[in-house]
């Protein structure tokens, strides 16, 4: 006696088995493009706090930069964006070394005091790296601060 007596439920199951076993094809899921592990991939810089709620945050990928600001209290809220090349791109990063990303320290928050908070987001495919008031370590943010010089020549002048 069969386990499925009833035809439409053979013909069922068969059409959910089947394509179950055809997409498992695992040969597509190895060939992955193999990038390097230390190249930038994102970088974000937001400065956010204050009593009235300011915040400006900006994005920045190899084709693109975003911005915004604002502030909540009043909301005032305003946005920028920018296709930027390769070049630009080049330029931005030039200053980091990959290397030191793991060394940079950061410092305590300062919103708890009406303070405002600068902090870095830097992506690697390996990592990410989040520093917030970093400059306090003397020693490592001066690539963050040549970054921040090169970035203030794009931004327009709201932005900066």
């Amino acid at each position: 006696m069969p386990a499925i007596k009833n035809i439409y439920l053979k013909l069922l199951f068969s059409m959910f088995l089947l394509p179950a076993f055809f997409s498992c094809d695992k040969s597509k899921e190895q060939t992955s493009i193999t990038k390097n592990p230390n190249e930038i991939t994102f970088i974000s810089l937001s400065n956010i706090g204050g009593d009235q709620g300011d915040y400006k945050i900006i994005r920045i990928t190899k084709d693109s930069i975003h911005a915004e600001q604002g502030i909540t209290a009043r909301r005032i809220h305003k946005e920028w964006d920018s296709a930027i090349s390769m070049q630009t791109w080049n330029n931005l990063i030039s200053s980091i070394n990959t290397k030191d990303l793991d060394v940079i320290q950061s410092s305590p928050s300062k919103q708890s005091v009406d303070g405002i908070d600068e902090t870095f987001q830097i992506r690697t495919p390996k990592k990410s790296h989040i520093y917030v008031n970093s400059y306090a370590d003397t020693l490592h943010y001066r690539q963050l601060k040549l970054f921040k010089e090169q970035l203030n020549l794009i931004l327009p002048t709201e932005y900066r």
